[in-house]
This record gives structure tokens, C-alpha cells and sequence, in this order.
């Protein structure tokens, strides 16, 4: 990897050679600007406003604006000769936990590798230091004309440095968090607990740029003549949803992804199901008892509540008389005169009761 900047790093007396190395780089594809008539490529020419003539490179410099619009030049050598001691020189100001940097003040990232062979001891030494305390370095360092903040860690056996934003360069969050008022229940965080535990963890090396992958697909498909099937539109965007349902088919969905047996239709929601079901249980239940009840014991037993299982055994027993004495509508009359004229009978008919009792 080519360097960009040659230094040193300074802990305390120590001076450790170094050399700065860009630790990413950028996979996106780059485009051309074109006239749409011919093809033509279009350039950009740095032109001169008071001559209107093209300069080259070596022909330009820097210049400080005013506010009235006057140029104020600025050299090299005037920047040079500023009393900037990290001109040359990743100076370390401090060691601190790495949780105490705020990510929102990450930049750009590089290597420092150490540069010569005297350099190599006292690399390892800032290494280990590093490695030991499990604390992260706090520099200061000047590149392309300015000076910045840095945070040096170890990265496998290499020291690598963060460029960071400066404090006063980070904007406050003031007025981007919802101004409504939103009460969030137990069961949505219960989803959404569960959603975070079914994604689980990923192998940050699975990971890749989709959309670079379809951008390439789609110049090939170019360049060979060929047309590719429009992607289908996702027109989920700015739609009112039910945040319970949306969590639920995404837990669902997640699972289905990784393999697993989703679980039934809303039974992630454990609490609301629970309820449901106890109800349901209650309503149920009175209702088989009700069906086994014919409509004449219902009637009788909301009029009557016999406090035994007599009554059953008294209707029974008059059913019976009455099928004895006949069906030709006197069957009242018969029984009385029946009773009268001879008393013996009377008892013989009482004998079905007691039969029909037992």
C-alpha cells in the first residue's frame, strides 16, 4: 500500500517512525458525464475569470475569500512557517476508554506502519502498551493543510488511527427526535425484543453491496446488448402501518429466513393471547353445559331449582300413570274413581314410583 504521509508518532520521549497508509477503500462505481446528442464526454476546465484563458495545475494556488469578495493569497511557505508542531508528528495527548469516544466523531480510518527497522521495537512497545490497558490513544496530527484528531487502536498486530471530528464540529440533535408524545406498550417492546433475538448475529464478511452487484449486472447487460427485467417497485414506503402486526410478520419472516418453524399467528404476543384464551375457555364451557340441557329441564330449572333428584323421578312416575289410565283425554277423571272404589289398586300403582325413584 502507497503512503500518504511520513511522520512520526511521539509518546512521551519516545519517537516512533511511521508511515500513514489509507485503511479502506471506495468500491463505488464511477460514472461519466456525456453530452445525450453525440456521447460526447463532458470536462470540466479550470478558466481563468479575469482572462478567461485555461490554467494548468502548476499555474494555481490558494487564496482566503473575504466576505466583500476579494482574494487574500496564501502560500505554501506561509503555511509552512505556522508554529504547528504536528506538522510532521502524531503527537498522543492521552489514553483513554475507547467507549468514551463518541461514534458520531469517527472519520476517515489508516494504518500506521512502523517505517524502518529502528522503528520496529518501540512500534511494538506503544502495541502492547495499547493491547494491556485496553484504552485507545488520543492525537493530534496535521494533514492536507490542517490540523486534526485523532484515535490510535490496535487492529490484529497493526496500530491503526481514526480520524475524528473535532467536538465543536459535531451538530446538536436538537429538534430531529419526535415531538409527539408516544407511550410505548410491554408487548410491542416484547416483539421487538423478540425480532432483535431472532436476527441474532451476522458475519460482518457475509455482508456485501447489493446494489453495486446490480449496477455491474446492469453495464454488462449494456455493453452485450441485452435488456434486464426492471426490478419489481417496493411500494412499502409511507404507509400507516400496525406496528403489533409489522413486528410479528418480522419476527415470522426472520425465522423463515434463518430455517426456523415459525411460531402460530400472533402467538409471539404472549400477554393478549393468554386473555383471549381464558375467556374463550369461560365461554366455551357454559356452552357445552347448555347444549346438554334439553329446553323443557331448561325452562323447569330456571322456574324450579329442586335442591335434589327427586323431581325427575315425580315426572317420570306421572308420565307413567298417565300412559295406565289411558290416552283419551279423561286420564285425570280415571285415576280419581280408580282411587275411590278400591284402595288396593291404588297402592299397586304406587309401586312404579318406587321403582322408577330407585
Amino acid at each position: 500500500m502507497r503512503s500518504i504521509w511520513n511522520g512520526a508518532i511521539s509518546f512521551g520521549l519516545v519517537s516512533i517512525p511511521i508511515k500513514l497508509v489509507n485503511a479502506t477503500e471506495n468500491h463505488s462505481i464511477s460514472f461519466r458525464q456525456i453530452h445525450l446528442a453525440d456521447g460526447g464526454r463532458i470536462r470540466y476546465r479550470k478558466v481563468c475569470e479575469i482572462d478567461e484563458q485555461e490554467v494548468s495545475a502548476g499555474e494555481i494556488g490558494k487564496a482566503y475569500e473575504e466576505a466583500d469578495g476579494s482574494m487574500i493569497p496564501i502560500t505554501d511557505e506561509d503555511l509552512g512557517s505556522l508554529p504547528l508542531p504536528t506538522a510532521k508528528t502524531i503527537e498522543i495527548v492521552a489514553f483513554v476508554p475507547a467507549a468514551s469516544i463518541d461514534p458520531l466523531q469517527m472519520d476517515a480510518a489508516y494504518y500506521l506502519s512502523a517505517n524502518g527497522v529502528p522503528a520496529a521495537k518501540p512500534y511494538t512497545l506503544l502495541r502492547e502498551a495499547l493491547k494491556r490497558s485496553q484504552k485507545v490513544a488520543l492525537a493530534k496530527y496535521a494533514l492536507r493543510g490542517r490540523e486534526r484528531l485523532g484515535m490510535l487502536r490496535v487492529v490484529d498486530d497493526v496500530i491503526a488511527m481514526h480520524g475524528l471530528l473535532w467536538p465543536d464540529e459535531i451538530r446538536s440533535p436538537e429538534g430531529v427526535a419526535p415531538e409527539a408524545e408516544v407511550t410505548v406498550r410491554d408487548a410491542e417492546l416484547d416483539l421487538a425484543d423478540a425480532l432483535m433475538d431472532t436476527l441474532g448475529e451476522v458475519d460482518m464478511d457475509s455482508l456485501h453491496d447489493d446494489y453495486r452487484e446490480a449496477v455491474e449486472e446492469l453495464i454488462a447487460a449494456k455493453a452485450d446488448g441485452r435488456t434486464l427485467e426492471p426490478a419489481g417497485a417496493d411500494d412499502s414506503g409511507g404507509k400507516v402501518i400496525d406496528l403489533i402486526a409489522a413486528l410479528e410478520s418480522s419476527v415470522r419472516a426472520a425465522k423463515e429466513a434463518r430455517g426456523e418453524e415459525p411460531e402460530a399467528e400472533g402467538a409471539a404476543d404472549a400477554p393478549v393471547a393468554e386473555v383471549t384464551s381464558l375467556s374463550g375457555r369461560k365461554k366455551s364451557g357454559g356452552t357445552g353445559a347448555k347444549k346438554k340441557a334439553t329446553a323443557a329441564t331448561k325452562k323447569k330449572a330456571a322456574a324450579k331449582k329442586p335442591a335434589s333428584g327427586r323431581a325427575p323421578a315425580k315426572k317420570t312416575a306421572e308420565r307413567s300413570t298417565k300412559k295406565s289410565a289411558g290416552r283419551t283425554g279423561a286420564g285425570t277423571a280415571a285415576k280419581k274413581t280408580t282411587a275411590k272404589a278400591d284402595p288396593k289398586p291404588a297402592a299397586k300403582k304406587a309401586a312404579p314410583r318406587k321403582r322408577a325413584s330407585a
